[in-house]
């Protein structure tokens, strides 16, 4: 992970039928990560991949997963995910009520990138005690659970205080950005201090993969 922008496309959104080639094209049109979704039907009302698809889709690419934990037991799984091929490892804050310092510390144990999610409606102020412990935050623009919901604007303040707040205090997690975003929103992203852009539809929708992800990278197609 470095601080330049990146485009990391969620692969819930692809044609599973052409899971290989999917991964393939986006890996040819620029893509810096895959991002893989996984969902327990309990901490959110949708069920995706277990660690054997991410071990599947880590076989199949060349470039780092980064893997988001919508699970209510990011403890128990984590090594699971970790062991599949997964690069990065974030979970939510929401998950759990208290804990949240030691999976840190074990994502990190296991040679992950920690990261920490928190949904809109969840205030920033209430993760800045754990900022210094995780290689990038999570901010999610849409309520967790399913692909192709619309971008919440109102995340984007929180961005914000998110970017100032690490700079302030001289921190250096990067801030990764997940939900609704296209590249006719990206820039408002990028601009509050959005590094890591997650796009689903916004890429595996789009007829020119390499233009899209250009556009939400802000470089062009």
């Amino acid at each position: 992970m470095n601080s330049e922008t990146s485009v990391s496309p969620s692969l819930l959104a692809c044609d599973f039928t052409r899971l290989e080639s999917e991964i393939g094209a986006v890996e040819a049109a620029g893509a810096d990560f895959h991002h893989v979704d996984v969902m327990d039907g309990h901490f959110v009302p949708n069920i995706t991949f277990g660690p054997v698809i991410v071990q599947a889709i880590s076989r199949l690419a060349s470039i780092p997963l980064i893997t988001h934990l919508m699970i209510s037991d990011p403890a128990k799984y984590a090594e699971r995910f970790a062991e599949a091929g997964s690069s990065a490892l974030s979970f939510h804050y929401e998950a759990m009520d208290s804990g949240h310092e030691d999976v840190i510390e074990l994502i990190r144990k296991l040679g992950c990138a920690p990261g920490l999610a928190i949904n809109p409606g969840t205030d920033f102020a209430a993760v800045t005690h754990l900022l210094d412990r995780i290689d990038f935050l999570l901010c999610m623009t849409v309520n967790p659970g399913f692909s192709g919901q619309g971008f919440i604007s109102e995340v984007l303040d929180k961005i914000e205080k998110a970017r100032d707040y690490r700079d302030e205090k001289g921190l250096d997690y990067l801030i990764e950005v997940d939900g609704g975003i296209k590249p006719e929103n990206a820039n408002l992203v990028r601009e509050k201090g959005g590094q890591i852009l997650v796009s689903g539809s916004g890429v595996f929708g789009s007829a020119d993969y390499t233009k899209a992800i250009g556009e939400i990278r802000g470089t062009g197609g």
